[in-house]
C-alpha cells in the first residue's frame, strides 16, 4: 500500500484524483460530472451531478452482492438483558418496511424526520429507512431535555418525529413520550406525526390523530425502495452546540459522506468487510453517525450498538465481555470511558477474565486524550492505542494515526498527523503562519475533504462568519494548538465557550442562559474546568441580585436542578458557588480564560484589561471553596 506521505500529498495536489478513485468502490446512479466543483459557494462541493443513494450503499448493495447472511448489526443491551444480531438481508428489510411507514406519513425526498431514540436497533433502522427515501434525518440523543428539543424541531421542521417510549440508564427508566409532547407543546412548528416504538418498561400515551405505533404501522406498510438523489443534497442535519446558545445544523451530503465514510474504514481503522467494529458512543452524536451505522456499513463490516455503560452494567469488563463474546476487532470510544474503568479497576483485574486476542486496536477521540489514560489503556491491552481528532462538522478525522496505511510512532497527547484531505495550518492572529512548536488557530486550507459540512442548515451566512470569515481561505475549527517538527499535530484547547464534558460537547453560554433566568441571579459565568474522569466539567459563579439573600447551598441546588431540566443530564452541571462580582475588562466582557487558568492552577497574568484587579483575588478564594485554583 503507498505510504502516508504519498497519499497525503496526493490527496492535496490532485484531490479530484485521489477521491475520483476513492468513489468508484461505491454505487453511482448517476456518475458525477465533476469532482469537485472549486467555485461552488459558500465552499466548494463534492461529486457534483452525481446521484446515489446512502442506504443502497449501505445495505442493498452487499445483499446483492451475494453477502446477505452475513451479520450487519449486533444490538447488546445490558440495561434490559437483551440481544440480537440482524443479517445484511434482515437489516435492509427491516430498513425498507420502516420507509415504507414514512412514506405512508407523506414523508418525500428533501422532508426532514427528526429521531428521538435510544441506542435501539430502531435509531439506526430510522436513520437508514429516512436515507432510502431521500429524506433528510435529524437525531437529537435522548437525554436532550423539551426546551432543547423543541428548538431543534422548530429549526428542522420535520414532517415526522420517531421516538420510543422511554430509555434506559442502569439505574433508572426515562420516559421520553412526556418530554417529546412537551417539546412539542414549545415549538411553533408541528409535525404532522409522530411514530412511537414501544418499549416494555413504560408506556407511552397516544395522542389520537397524531402519535402511530412503530410495529403496527411497520407490519402494514409495503416497503420502500431507494430513491436516488443528488450527491450535493443532505443526508442528515446534527445540531451542534454553538456560542450563542443557539444550537447550529451541520449538513452533510450524501455523496461526499459516502465515500469519505468507507475510505476512511480501511485507511484508518484498518478494517475491512466481514470485521466487526465497535464504536461505543451514542446515536445523537456525530461518533454514532459516522461510526455505528454509516462508515461500518458502507464498508460491509458488522456494526455493535450497545446500550450500557463502560462500568456498572454490571461491572468494569462490561467492554472487555462484549469485545470477546462478538470478536471485536476495533474498539473506538471516548477516553472517558476508558478513565471510568481505570478509576474502577485500576489493576485491570476484569481484563483477566477475557481473551481479547481478536483485538487489532483501540481508537480514542470526542475531547482531548491525556497521556495517563492512553498508557493505561496501551499496557492494560497490549493493543496499539490511537488518539484521533475530529468534530462535528468534519464528520471524520482531521488528525490520527492512520493504521491502514502506515502505523506511525505514538507521541502521547498527540493525535498524530493530518489525514488525507486535511491541509491544516497554524496561524496568528493577523493571518500569518506559525512556526513548528508555536500556539495558535488551527484551520484548514480550503477546499476541505469529502463528508465535511459544506453549511449550516438554512444559515449560509451563520456558516460563513462562524468558519470562514476570520482567515479567509480556511475553515475555522475553534480549536488551539501546534504542529511540531514532525508534523505531529498538539490540539491545546477551544477557542471558543464550547466545553468539551465526556466527549460531548457543550456550550457555556447555553448554561448561562439557564442559570441567568433564574429570578434572584443578576449575571453569571459558566467555565469548563479540568476533570480527571469527564475531561472538563461546568462550574458556575452567580452574583445575585441586589438586595437578596439566598442560602448558597439552598440556591445551588435550585440552579443544578434548573440546568438539569432545560439542558439535561448530559450537561453535568453540579458545581456553583454565589460570588459578589464577576472580574471583567473595562468594556464589560467577563474574563472567563482567566477564571479557567486560575481554577486548574495554571499559569496566569493578570489582564492588562482588567477593570479590577482585586476581583481576581475574590474568584480565586471562592475557586478554592469548591475544591478548584489549588496552589
Amino acid at each position: 500500500m503507498a505510504d502516508y506521505q504519498h497519499l497525503y500529498a496526493q490527496s492535496l495536489n490532485d484531490p479530484e484524483t485521489f477521491w475520483g478513485e476513492a468513489a468508484q468502490a461505491l454505487h453511482w446512479d448517476k456518475p458525477w460530472d465533476s469532482v469537485l466543483d472549486r467555485d461552488a459557494k459558500p465552499v466548494p462541493r463534492w461529486f457534483v451531478g452525481g446521484e446515489i443513494n446512502t442506504c443502497f450503499n449501505a445495505l442493498d448493495r452487499h445483499v446483492e452482492a451475494g453477502r446477505g447472511a452475513q451479520k450487519a448489526l449486533i444490538y447488546d443491551s445490558p440495561v434490559t438483558d437483551t440481544k440480537r444480531v440482524y443479517t445484511y438481508a434482515e437489516l435492509r428489510d427491516a430498513v425498507a418496511a420502516f420507509a415504507g411507514v414514512l412514506r405512508d406519513q407523506g414523508v418525500q425526498k428533501g422532508d426532514r424526520v427528526l429521531i428521538y431514540l435510544p441506542m435501539i436497533p430502531q435509531a439506526a433502522i430510522a436513520m437508514l429507512a429516512t436515507a432510502r427515501i431521500g429524506a433528510i434525518h435529524s437525531v437529537v440523543f435522548g437525554g436532550f431535555a423539551a426546551n432543547e428539543l423543541a428548538t431543534r424541531i422548530n429549526d428542522a421542521q420535520p414532517k415526522v418525529i420517531v421516538s420510543a417510549s422511554c430509555g434506559i440508564e442502569p439505574n433508572r427508566v426515562v420516559a421520553y413520550k412526556p418530554l417529546l409532547d412537551e417539546a412539542i407543546e414549545l415549538s411553533s412548528h408541528k409535525p404532522s406525526s409522530c411514530v412511537i416504538y414501544a418499549r416494555p418498561q413504560a408506556e407511552a400515551a397516544m395522542i389520537p390523530g397524531r402519535d402511530i405505533d412503530w410495529r403496527t404501522a411497520a407490519e402494514q406498510a409495503q416497503p420502500a425502495d431507494c430513491v436516488p438523489v443528488k450527491a450535493t443534497d443532505p443526508l442528515y442535519i446534527l445540531y451542534t452546540s454553538g456560542t450563542t446558545g443557539q444550537p447550529k445544523g451541520v449538513v452533510r451530503d450524501n455523496g461526499g459522506h459516502a465515500v469519505a465514510m468507507h475510505w476512511t474504514m480501511r485507511h484508518i481503522y484498518h478494517v475491512d468487510a466481514g470485521d466487526v467494529y465497535w464504536a461505543a458512543s451514542d446515536v445523537g452524536w456525530v461518533v454514532g453517525h459516522s461510526y455505528i451505522v454509516y462508515a461500518p456499513l458502507l464498508a460491509g463490516c458488522t456494526t455493535v450498538m450497545y446500550e450500557g455503560k463502560p462500568v456498572g452494567t454490571p461491572d468494569p469488563g462490561a467492554f472487555w465481555r462484549v469485545i470477546n463474546e462478538y470478536q471485536v476487532k476495533v474498539l473506538f470510544t471516548a477516553p472517558t470511558a476508558f478513565r471510568a474503568i481505570k478509576k474502577e479497576d485500576p489493576e485491570g483485574q476484569y481484563l483477566h477474565d477475557y481473551d481479547l486476542s481478536c483485538m487489532q486496536s483501540l481508537f480514542l477521540a470526542g475531547e482531548r486524550c491525556d497521556p495517563d489514560t492512553l498508557y493505561w489503556a496501551r499496557e492494560k491491552l497490549g493493543k496499539p492505542v490511537v488518539d484521533h481528532w475530529w468534530q462535528t462538522e468534519t464528520g471524520w478525522a482531521i488528525a490520527a494515526n492512520p493504521l491502514g496505511i502506515e502505523p506511525m510512532d505514538v507521541k502521547p497527547g498527540s493525535p498524530t498527523v493530518a489525514m488525507p484531505g486535511y491541509d491544516v495550518r497554524i496561524l496568528a492572529e493577523d493571518g500569518s503562519e506559525m512556526p513548528d512548536g508555536e500556539m495558535g488557530n488551527i484551520v484548514i486550507k480550503l477546499p476541505m475533504p469529502p463528508a465535511c459540512l459544506p453549511t449550516l442548515w438554512h444559515n449560509d451566512q451563520r456558516f460563513v462568519d462562524a468558519y470562514l470569515t476570520k482567515c479567509p481561505g480556511y475553515y475555522l475549527t475553534g480549536d488551539a494548538g501546534f504542529k511540531d517538527a514532525d508534523g505531529y499535530l498538539w490540539i491545546m484547547s477551544r477557542t471558543d465557550d464550547v466545553i468539551n464534558v465526556a466527549g460531548h460537547r457543550l456550550s457555556t453560554g447555553a448554561i448561562e442562559e439557564v442559570l441567568a433566568g433564574h429570578e434572584d441571579v443578576a449575571e453569571c459565568a459558566v467555565i469548563g474546568v479540568a476533570d480527571s474522569l469527564k475531561g472538563q466539567l461546568p462550574l458556575g459563579l452567580v452574583v445575585l441580585k441586589a438586595g437578596v439573600e439566598r442560602d448558597a447551598s439552598t440556591l445551588g441546588k435550585a440552579l443544578i436542578q434548573r440546568v438539569r431540566e432545560q439542558i439535561g443530564p448530559v450537561a453535568a452541571f453540579k458545581l456553583v458557588n454565589v460570588v459578589k462580582r464577576l472580574p471583567k475588562t473595562r468594556s464589560g466582557k467577563i474574563l472567563r480564560g482567566a477564571m479557567v487558568k486560575i481554577a486548574d492552577g495554571a499559569e496566569w497574568k493578570m489582564p492588562a484589561t482588567i477593570d479590577d484587579p482585586a476581583i481576581l483575588d475574590e474568584i480565586t478564594e471562592a475557586l478554592r471553596d469548591m475544591g478548584y485554583a489549588k496552589r
